[in-house]
Parts: structure tokens; sequence; C-alpha cells
């Protein structure tokens, strides 16, 4: 669940039991601007709070988090599962037959004597045919879906 950083802040303090000044200088920021960030809004401006990137690492850093589990549960970035989400159309029957069929036919190569599935002369192991498998069985998902909708990944849009 998505919530702004003041609100992630507020709650890290009342779960731990921290007053505005303790968290502040936890995070080595003044009380006041901790204050103004769980509040949303600068009294002096009447804007919008806006920190840096060094300020949010040491938010993080002082909520005993990583940036990027910070800057994800206050809705900065996504996660893949988010951003798979939002372009992902259905494949057909016929889509996913074709796949099948083209799976079992890689396989087949690639389990052949002379295919992939021989390394320096031994062969494969089934753990690893079953992990090439799995991996091709996605890059032709993939393919197929992007193909359908001409889709470019958001962060790739201009």
């Amino acid at each position: 669940m998505k919530m702004k950083l003041g609100e992630l802040i507020k709650k890290y303090r009342e779960e731990n039991k921290m007053s505005l000044r303790e968290f502040a200088k936890k995070a080595g920021l003044s009380h006041s601007y901790i204050n103004n960030l769980e509040n949303g809004i600068d009294p002096r401006s009447g804007k919008e709070v806006m920190p840096t990137i060094e300020t949010l690492k040491k938010i993080a850093q002082a909520m005993d988090m990583e940036l990027n589990d910070l800057l994800t549960q206050i809705g900065y970035i996504e996660t893949d599962r988010e951003q798979s989400r939002q372009w992902q159309p259905e494949l057909t029957e016929k889509d996913k037959k074709d796949i099948a069929k083209t799976l079992e036919e890689w396989m087949k190569d690639l389990t052949s004597t002379e295919g992939l599935a021989f390394f320096n002369g031994e062969p494969v192991d089934e753990e690893t045919k079953e992990y090439l498998k799995d991996s091709f069985e996605m890059i032709l998902k993939h393919a197929r879906l992007m193909n359908k909708k001409k889709y470019t990944p958001k962060k790739y849009r201009r």
C-alpha cells in the first residue's frame, strides 16, 4: 500500500515510540523539517515539501530500510509486478499453442546431441533444462505480447 512520505515517517515514529526530535536526530535533519514532511506543506511558502534524494537517503537510513524500498512505499517507483500489470494483455489460445509448439521444438533441439544441452561434452542437468525452458517460455510470451500491442515499456517512452 502506497502512502505519503509524511504518513510513513509518522507511522514509523509512532510504531517505534519516537518523538519528532528523536527521529530528526537519527536522520540527521531538523525536527522542524521532519514536522514539515509529516504535514506535507512548508508553512513559510504554503507549498508541498519536496525532499532531495540525499534527504530521502537519510530518512530511509533512519527507518532502517533501503532507499528503493522507501521510494516504492511512497510511490516514486513501481515494482516490476506493478509495471507488468499495467500493460499486459492476454494471450490468445492460438498464441499459447504457438508458444508451446516453439518451446517443444527448442527443447528438442536443445537436448539433442548437437544441441546446447551439452557443455564441454557433458550433458546439462535436468534442473538447468527446466530453467532454460522457463526462461524461453517467458521470452516467447513477452515477445508475443509486445508485438501485439507494440508495447514500449514506460521507462523508455518519450
